[in-house]
């Protein structure tokens, strides 16, 4: 799973104004951002470009059909693994993505996107290890491609429903909504703050956040240190999306960016995996620096909460090595 993640990447992604609307040639109706049989386009058309270009591990040739962080993971990894293995995939297996179902908002103007709820072959189809996974399709405009922005892999447990109007349509959260414990715009700097010294506050406990935090004050190497540095990913193609749940809250999507600088004392050097080494600027003499892109999807609750009911709940993280620099 881990090495499928970062191949394909492992949603989403707007740009949005404050209002969480987009207006493009005077297009101020409020409509679906797609019709079920796009949609159900937009995913055949982004496995088969995924296959080809795991196939052949040649990100050329689905970087039209990826963007925001899952492209950013996807396009890194593929480059990586050509540069390792330049006669392509010869243990690829098909990605299957069937049972899909569709969550598409009513929202005016540009850019334009919806979820596909699908079940993968990457998994098992009972029992604790049947997983879901999510993708966040993107299109910015009449004449532009379907892109795939987010993915998430859940469980089906975790998901609340979402809220719909009569036809079915779903309701997106304003980046700037007023209504949740944390609106979608501040949650890539609320989440990298957090992890940086704990503040603020607004995070459930579990293995993307204090669990995170505790392994890195934790970390013990002999004869290297270890320096983080989190940045907030949350413009453009990196923009927050979510959606409004049956209880008032929302299930938002959003990225950030995490540095890892690994120093070693006189005599020793940093190791280098074939990942790391085909991604690697620089020459590795004493440290290395690895940047990873990353993914969250999250359950936030309606404004008025308190306590655990009240904290943001990570759902998936999904990173990927992005880049590396040596000195």
């Amino acid at each position: 799973m881990g090495r499928l993640a970062a191949g394909l990447a492992t949603a989403t992604v707007l740009s949005v104004t404050a209002s969480g609307c987009v207006t493009v040639h005077g297009e101020l109706e409020v409509v679906p951002g797609a019709t079920k049989s796009e949609a159900a386009q937009a995913l055949e058309d982004f496995t088969t470009a995924y296959n080809k270009a795991d196939k052949a591990y040649d990100p050329a040739l689905d970087a039209d059909r990826v963007t925001g962080s899952l492209g950013a993971i996807n396009q890194a990894g593929l480059k990586a693994r050509q540069k390792n293995s330049p006669e392509g995939n010869t243990a690829h297996q098909p990605l299957e993505l069937t049972d899909a179902s569709f969550t598409i908002p009513k929202k005016a103007g540009w850019p334009r996107w919806f979820v596909a709820d699908t079940d993968s072959n990457r998994d098992q189809d009972a029992g604790k290890l049947d997983t879901r996974w999510l993708l966040v399709f993107v299109r910015t405009g009449p004449d532009a491609l379907w892109k795939a922005a987010y993915l998430a892999v859940v469980t089906p447990a975790q998901l609340p429903g979402f809220r719909v109007d009569g036809d079915g349509w779903a309701e997106p959260v304003a980046p700037k909504s007023g209504e949740l414990t944390v609106d979608p715009a501040d949650l890539s700097a609320s989440y990298t703050g957090y992890l940086k010294d704990g503040e603020p506050d607004v995070f459930a406990p579990g293995a993307a956040t204090s669990a995170w935090r505790d392994t890195r004050k934790n970390t013990r190497v002999a004869g290297f240190s270890y320096q983080y540095i989190d940045q907030p990913l949350d413009t453009g193609t990196f923009a927050p999306l979510g959606l409004t749940t049956e209880d008032g809250g929302a299930l938002v999507f959003f990225s950030s960016k995490h540095f890892e600088r690994q120093t070693a004392a006189q005599g020793l050097k940093p190791a280098l995996n074939s990942d790391v080494e085909a991604l690697l600027t620089g020459e590795v003499k004493s440290s290395l620096t690895k940047e990873r892109v990353s993914s969250q999807l999250v359950y936030v609750p309606e404004g008025g909460a308190t306590d655990a009911e009240g904290k943001v709940r990570v759902l998936n993280r999904l990173p990927g090595l992005t880049a590396a620099q040596g000195s």
